[in-house]
């Protein structure tokens, strides 16, 4: 009974503890309900809404149902018209769109030379292509249902009735071995990146307040904005390692291709490392604790996982799981490591993912030094 006693006592005192311990309160209901919603939205397999592009060169009737049929299926949305496959091939590279259709200026009689080859049991050439960005094994999957459309089933018929055949050729780009290695360790880079210098830097304020460190601070004439960059500094260094490391470890044992400008891969990491570094200074304003502080990175690695395009495609998330996306600096960088290591694209084509770095990296520096207060509590 005394035993009982005691073991309830103890059990009543970690209660009122956890109760005084906000941020454990709020993990015990916001990590569950974080992880059902991101995982929600975040996984789906049935890819949907692929950003397309379309050259027409034909213009017929004809071309203009089959990229309708395309658009109906809810594989791709169409966001771009061009004219020719060289447009098409460089709104790949700069990652502008997934698919790409192209219609030759002759595909009406193409159609015809099919559905006659087809009646007669002969090979014939397919009318129209598709350029896919193989470098996501899923998005090659998902596009490759098009392929199936039938073209000419509706113009060509002979005596055993009307003649189907596949519409599309694909064509696979920056990884025609169809490998998921190729894709997921460039990704790798920026997920790495964002665990480690998330953590080591929310943890390392936190860690000069729990041991006392900062009160040799308050003596010195160093500003907020320089304690806070120079905590930053080393930590660039680190991270431009860990790149060294993971690429070196991906292009050695795993044969993952270098198309692009390694030192505009290193400009882009760079400003990753950086805008991840003041994500985790501003995480060590709220904190109290290193164990807080590492409970909080949990609240911004899970959604950085899911929702920055790492493990599903992008495009096929629903709007709202974008817009979340959009605002995380992992899911620029990995735009810009793919772009720069798979597709072979200057950083300047990629200036767009640039600017939501760095204003993310000013936005949360700025909070980040106004929540900071230079003494001991």
């Amino acid at each position: 009974m005394n035993a009982l006693r005691r073991v309830l006592a103890v059990a009543r005192k970690e209660f009122r503890q956890l109760r005084r311990d906000r941020l454990t309160g709020a993990m015990i209901i916001g990590i569950p309900l974080m992880q059902v919603l991101l995982f929600g939205y975040a996984i789906n397999t049935d890819v949907r809404h692929l950003r397309a592009g379309v050259a027409d060169l034909a213009g017929t009737q004809r071309a203009r149902m089959l990229v309708a049929d395309a658009e109906a299926s809810q594989v791709i949305d169409v966001v771009e018209r061009v004219q020719s496959a060289a447009d098409l091939e460089s709104l790949l590279q700069r990652g502008v769109i997934a698919v790409g259709l192209f219609i030759p200026h002759d595909f009406d009689r193409r159609v015809y030379r099919l559905g006659t080859a087809a009646l007669h049991g002969e090979p014939a050439q397919v009318p129209a292509q598709l350029l896919v960005d193989g470098g996501d094994p899923v998005i090659l999957g998902a596009a490759q249902g098009l392929a199936h459309l039938p073209v000419t089933m509706r113009f060509v018929a002979g005596p055993s009735g009307v003649v189907s055949h596949d519409s599309f050729e694909v064509r696979a780009f920056y990884n025609p071995e169809r490998r998921s290695v190729v894709q997921i360790v460039p990704g790798l880079i920026g997920v790495i990146l964002t665990m480690t210098m998330v953590l080591f830097t929310a943890v390392a304020i936190v860690r000069e307040r729990e041991r006392g460190n900062l009160e040799l601070l308050i003596t010195t004439p160093v500003r907020t904005i320089e304690l806070m960059v120079g905590k930053i500094l080393p930590y660039i260094a680190i991270g431009l390692i860990q790149v060294t490391l993971v690429l070196a470890i991906g292009v050695v044992v795993f044969g993952v291709p270098v198309r692009g400008s390694l030192l505009d891969l290193y400009l882009a990491a760079v400003l990753f490392v950086g805008a991840s570094l003041t994500l985790g200074l501003l995480i060590s304003t709220f904190a109290q604790t290193q164990f807080q502080a590492a409970q909080m990175m949990v609240f911004v690695f899970l959604p950085s996982m899911l929702l920055s395009g790492f493990m599903f495609p992008f495009d096929g998330m629903p709007r709202l799981a974008q817009l979340i996306g959009e605002v995380l600096p992992l899911t620029h960088f990995l735009r810009l490591a793919r772009g720069i290591l798979l597709r072979g694209a200057p950083l300047g084509q990629l200036r767009g993912e640039l600017g939501p770095l760095a204003i993310f990296l000013v936005v949360a520096l700025g909070i980040a030094i106004l929540r900071f207060r230079k003494r001991l509590d």
